[in-house]
């Protein structure tokens, strides 16, 4: 059961996220199943939250001196990444979360939904069929690696 906790809470770090997060269940010999359940539960939580309320808050730090331009980077950095998939929308929502690329997780997507301005539900449930596609690629390869290594 610790395992499972851990799994969850390792999917809901950003960066690391579900990629990070099957890669552990791998490594930890927890079966694939459950392991990718949990991974999804817990990459897929906070998106609402972030679509909702991560401009307003990024905007806001933006704002305070000495430490906005940080989030003023990832502010730029988010409408950067918008740019590529504001012609698809929320194909491109999912297609950047599925592809298990560094920086293309559930958090930069839920930031490029944001900037946006996109629906709170069609984008969640864009990024969570990515997620879900993303999960199973690295499920695949990460328990692949492990059962081939061992």
């Amino acid at each position: 059961m610790q395992d499972y906790i851990y799994l969850f809470l390792i999917s809901m770090v950003p960066l690391v996220e579900l990629r990070g997060a099957m890669i552990y269940a791998a490594v930890a010999e927890m079966p694939f199943l459950p392991s990718l359940i949990c991974c999804v539960i817990g990459n897929i939580l906070p998106v609402p939250f972030l679509i909702k309320f991560a401009k307003t808050v990024l905007v806001y730090l933006s704002k305070i001196n000495k430490i906005g331009w940080i989030f003023q980077k990832i502010i730029d950095r988010g409408n950067k990444k918008a740019e590529k998939v504001r012609n698809a929308e929320l194909f491109g929502l999912f297609a950047f979360v599925a592809i298990p690329l560094p920086g293309t997780g559930a958090w930069t997507a839920s930031l490029i939904a944001t900037l946006m301005q996109l629906r709170v539900v069609k984008s969640t449930f864009a990024i969570l069929l990515g997620v879900i596609t993303c999960g199973i690629i690295m499920g695949i390869l990460s328990f692949g690696i492990v059962d081939f290594i061992m």
